[in-house]
C-alpha cells in the first residue's frame, strides 16, 4: 500500500479505478459469548478507489497535496470513511442489530479494518450484511470465511445469515447434546445388563 498511496499523494497518480474483477475481499468472523468480531481485507488500490470516493485523499488536479500524512493515516483520520464502513459491514442477531465499532485503520494490507460487535446473547449465527465496494461497482464481492465454510457476499446477496465459531467457554452446544446422548445410551446399556445379571444370580438361587 505504501507505494500506491505515496504515487497518489504526491500527484504523480492518475485517479484510483475500481478493480472488482480481481480476487475478492475477504473477512473473518468469530464469536467470543455475544460479542463478534470480524476483520474485512481487500486490496490496496481498492482502498485508495474507496479513499478517493469518500474524500479522504486531496485532488492533485485541484490543488497542492499535503505529504504530512500517509495514505493509510489519511484513511484512517477521514470520518466519511470509518462512517462508511460502520453503515456497509452490520451484524444482527434474530432480527436485532448488534452495536458495532471500528478500530484503528492501520496496517490495513495485513489486519484490514478491525469490528466489534456486541450482541444481545451469545452468539451462534448472525445476520451479516457485508457490502463494502459495492456501490463503486456491483461487481465486487466479499468471501467470508464462517463455521459452515467459504460464504460469498455481493451487491445482490448482501445480507446472509452466517454461523459463528465460538473461541471460548468449552465445548458448543452441540458437542454437549452429543455428550449426553451419549451418555444416556452407555447407562441405559448398563442398566440393562445390571437387570439381567440380577435375574441370572435369582435363577440360579
Amino acid at each position: 500500500m505504501a507505494a500506491l498511496l505515496a504515487a497518489l499523494l504526491l500527484g504523480f497518480a492518475a485517479p484510483a479505478a475500481a478493480h472488482p474483477f480481481g480476487p475478492p475481499s475477504t473477512a473473518s468472523l468469530r464469536a467470543d459469548g455475544p460479542r463478534v468480531e470480524l476483520a474485512w481485507r481487500s486490496a490496496e488500490d481498492d482502498w485508495v478507489a474507496l479513499g478517493q470516493s469518500l474524500g479522504a485523499f486531496e485532488d492533485p488536479a485541484s490543488g497542492p497535496v499535503s505529504t504530512e500524512l500517509t495514505g493509510e493515516q489519511k484513511l484512517g483520520r477521514s470520518a466519511a470513511v470509518r462512517a462508511y464502513l460502520l453503515e456497509r459491514v452490520r451484524v444482527a442477531q434474530r432480527g436485532r442489530a448488534c452495536p458495532g465499532r471500528l478500530a484503528e485503520l492501520r496496517d490495513l494490507l495485513a489486519e484490514g479494518a478491525r469490528f466489534t460487535f456486541d450482541c444481545p446473547g451469545p452468539v451462534s449465527e448472525v445476520e451479516l450484511t457485508m457490502t463494502p465496494l459495492t456501490d463503486l461497482n456491483p461487481a465486487y464481492r466479499t468471501v467470508v470465511s464462517a463455521a459452515s465454510g467459504k460464504v460469498m457476499f455481493t451487491s445482490s446477496a448482501g445480507t446472509q445469515r452466517v454461523p459463528v465459531a465460538g473461541t471460548s467457554g468449552g465445548p458448543p452446544a452441540a458437542a454437549w447434546a452429543l455428550g449426553a446422548g451419549t451418555l444416556a445410551i452407555v447407562l441405559g446399556a448398563a442398566g440393562v445388563l445390571v437387570r439381567r445379571r440380577a435375574r441370572r444370580g435369582r435363577v440360579a438361587a
